[in-house]
């Protein structure tokens, strides 16, 4: 693929805009980031707070640990070091820098400050709205649609940003991930200039592979990591286990960052881990990952982009047919081989759920990543799934195509279900 071309062009600007830093659970920390920025607007520390956030925000947020909060998890615990402590200017990483003496002040000004907390009625999966008080004088901000997305902001009353939920997309002019398909993805991992990027994948390489290692080390959550670890150390074993671990440590509060992809730690954890871990087994080279890494990370994002960023279909499976694909590279597999591992892989595990986030997203990965590797080893041995076998159709493109469907549209009534039974 020639590097001028339009779509050469968009698929990095796809890795620059995806592959960025976040430190702990993404909704969480979208909400520590709308909480320090509406502290910013305020001028003040907050004598009282409201959050209003959608049920997948409610979700993801109730059972997962946030860091520098000592343990504590949940909504108050995100707004009130993001108020106390938060860097409004440093998006994802929001929390990174929280100083000991705040982490000492949030028990009592979590003890001391009303924090209400409602259900936010909104046709936007991904939407939250901060208000902090301090006297007669307050501020509020609103975050939709993307975890750093801020769409409106107001002091005293007074709008000093608004805008339409959709219109800041055109504003930042985002890539067109509709140029995303299989066959292209996999000619510009091929034919790639590396240099173009060698920084994006060294940092996915770098900060996932220590926080998997953290997970290895120490103690937390269900340690599914460590578990998988001790069925046997074989190179497919240890591919799910760095993967679970990863999730293991960030799901429980570890404070080291991560790599997201589509907009999660946990996806970038699934489709970047394993294919480190198999090039490193495989003895393939640093330029081999790179590109094996350009396929999962393509692939994933592929698979999700028809899907959104919440949903009650589990992202983790996008990303484990990420990995799959990458994986199949790194044995020599063609787009052909890939395609089809994508297919069988979808077509297996669709079916897992999302009910928040919490310490079983890391047996969850590592059961998508366990359907990737076996997605490969199907077609490796003349088998795959038709057309007609339930939800795969011809063509890979229209099968990634059914699958997001059952994730936008079709599970839309069960990700309500999820949310009232986890709230009630």
């Amino acid at each position: 693929m020639d590097r001028s071309d339009v779509v050469y062009q968009t698929y990095v600007e796809i890795l620059r805009r995806e592959l960025v830093c976040a430190m702990g659970c993404t909704e969480p920390i979208a909400l520590a980031y709308c909480a320090a920025t509406a502290r910013s607007v305020l001028g003040a520390v907050p004598d009282r707070i409201m959050v209003e956030a959608s049920g997948n925000i409610i979700k993801n947020v109730k059972s997962v640990v946030v860091p520098h909060t000592g343990g504590r998890r949940g909504i108050a615990a995100a707004a009130a070091i993001g108020v106390l402590g938060g860097d409004e200017s440093a998006g994802l990483e929001v929390i990174s820098n929280v100083k000991s003496e705040v982490i000492e002040a949030l028990g009592p000004y979590l003890e001391h400050t009303p924090i209400e907390i409602k259900s936010l009625k909104s046709e936007q999966l991904l939407d939250m709205i901060i208000t902090v008080y301090k006297g007669d004088s307050c501020a509020k901000v609103r975050i939709a649609n993307e975890h750093t997305h801020i769409v409106s902001v107001e002091r005293d009353g007074v709008v000093l940003r608004n805008s339409d939920v959709d219109t800041p997309k055109k504003v930042e002019a985002v890539p067109d991930y509709n140029l995303l398909t299989v066959e292209n993805i996999y000619d510009f991992a091929c034919t790639c200039d590396l240099e173009d990027v060698r920084p994006i994948l060294e940092r996915q390489i770098t900060l996932n592979t220590a926080i998997a290692e953290e997970g290895l080390r120490h103690d937390y959550g269900a340690n599914i990591g460590k578990v998988l670890l001790t069925t046997g150390d074989t190179l497919r074993t240890r591919a799910k286990a760095y993967a679970a671990a990863g999730s293991d440590a960030r799901m429980n509060g570890s404070e080291m960052p991560v790599v997201i992809c589509s907009g999660s730690g946990n996806q970038g954890l699934t489709t970047s881990l394993p294919v480190i871990v198999y090039a490193k087994g495989l003895n393939a080279g640093t330029e081999k990952l790179y590109r094996a890494l350009l396929i999962s990370n393509l692939i994933t994002l592929h698979c999700k982009a028809s899907i959104g960023r919440l949903s009650a279909y589990c992202g983790a499976v996008s990303a484990g047919a990420g990995a799959g694909a990458g994986i199949a590279y790194l044995h020599g597999g063609d787009e052909r081989v890939v395609a089809h591992t994508i297919v069988n892989c979808l077509a297996v595990s669709s079916g897992i759920v999302c009910d928040g986030a919490k310490s079983s997203c890391a047996a969850k990965i590592a059961t998508a990543v366990e359907t990737g590797i076996f997605g490969y080893e199907m077609f490796k041995n003349g088998q795959q799934f038709y057309g007609g076998d339930g939800l795969v159709v011809k063509g890979v493109e229209n099968s990634i195509a059914n699958f997001g469907r059952l994730g936008r549209v079709g599970m839309r009534e069960t990700d309500q279900e999820i949310i009232r039974m986890m709230t009630e």
